[in-house]
């Protein structure tokens, strides 16, 4: 068979390109022929599937550290991931983060710096901040807000969320008390107002402006069209057209839930697949019990359910090679050592 291996990263562990070499080994090693594609959904990882960076910067961490961060600029086109300006994994998780100080600040640099190095588009990928500022930090970096009128800034957004709501879903992950939370949602309530009447940008309005903490809504006070971060990348390496010449799909990340079906990787490959026709399974870390109708016609394997918790944690490779040996084995309607199922 002709296969398209498309997965997102296994968080903690995979690369989307790790996850993908990892999947077709044995696939390979069957015969198959394998065509890799990795996966983003605007969240971290976006960058390294958009081209790689070819570019680093200095600019302030979430906390005001200097931070080295790398960014790419090819023909006028910049790519730029939040995360490695603004993420949480740069302080070092939630339980390190100052989740009311945590700034956007850097990320605003990094988008200066492109428009400072002659880009016209600017993508920039967001997902895995430490910060929930409404990206007042990235604005002020960015000023005189004018110099972006000719540039064309989309922001890949993982998520549809609303921008006063950033505060209560997700600045909990980043550390934040309920006291901090409350604090952090007024300071966003009021961040509407001052958006609407120093830019006529209505963020509260905006499908996916807290993403990213509303760095998202903040960028387009800058003029930045939010856009969903799956189908930008998708877009960019073409996935409808390899989806629809491939006998069979394998896709995959870390943690199969609602939210999977919901703007991302999974979710998003799923889709497309079902639209051509072409059969979909996923390969994934863990997974929640969900309802038969979300998961439509998709496969699904686990590695804490195919190998245990610890083999898919401390050996994931080997986990989802084994996997993918017993998701085929399946879909031939045979057991792995060959014997009828």
């Amino acid at each position: 068979m002709e296969i398209l291996v498309a997965p997102d990263k296994f968080r903690g562990t995979l690369s989307a390109a790790a996850a993908a070499d990892a999947i077709s080994v044995t696939l390979e090693a069957a015969g198959h022929t394998v065509r890799r594609l990795p996966l983003a959904d605007g969240g971290e990882g976006t960058l390294e599937v958009l081209g790689g960076a070819n570019r680093t910067t200095v600019v302030d961490g979430p906390l005001g550290d200097p931070v080295e961060a790398p960014w790419r600029l090819s023909r006028r086109t910049a790519v730029i991931e939040m995360a490695l300006a603004s993420g949480l994994a740069l302080v070092g998780g939630s339980e390190h983060n100052d989740p009311v100080a945590a700034s956007t600040y850097g990320t605003g640099e990094l988008i200066a710096a492109a428009a400072e190095a002659g880009a016209r588009r600017i993508v920039v990928g967001v997902g895995g901040s430490a910060t929930t500022d409404g990206g007042l930090g990235a604005l002020r970096a960015m000023l005189p807000l004018h110099r972006f009128r000719r540039v064309d800034m989309s922001v890949a957004c993982d998520v549809s969320i609303g921008f006063v709501a950033a505060a209560t879903v997700f600045a909990p992950q980043k550390g934040a008390t309920p006291a901090q939370v409350a604090l952090l949602e007024r300071r966003l309530e009021r961040l509407v107002q001052v958006y609407d009447e120093e830019y006529g940008v209505a963020v509260d309005e905006l499908e996916g402006a807290g993403a990213a903490g509303g760095l998202a809504g903040g960028l387009a006070c800058a003029g930045a069209r939010l856009v969903s971060g799956f189908e930008l990348v998708a877009e960019h390496l073409e996935l409808d057209a390899a989806i629809e010449h491939a006998d069979l799909v394998i896709t995959g990340e870390g943690h199969l839930d609602e939210e999977s079906f919901d703007g991302k990787v999974v979710g998003g490959v799923a889709a497309l697949a079902a639209s051509f026709g072409t059969p979909a399974a996923a390969v994934v870390g863990d997974r929640d019990d969900l309802d038969a109708d979300l998961l439509g016609s998709l496969d699904v394997i686990s590695l804490v359910e195919c190998c245990g918790r610890d083999r898919a944690v401390g050996d994931t490779v080997a986990a989802v090679a084994e996997a993918v040996e017993v998701l085929m084995a399946r879909a031939g309607g045979q057991s792995p050592d060959g014997a009828d199922g």
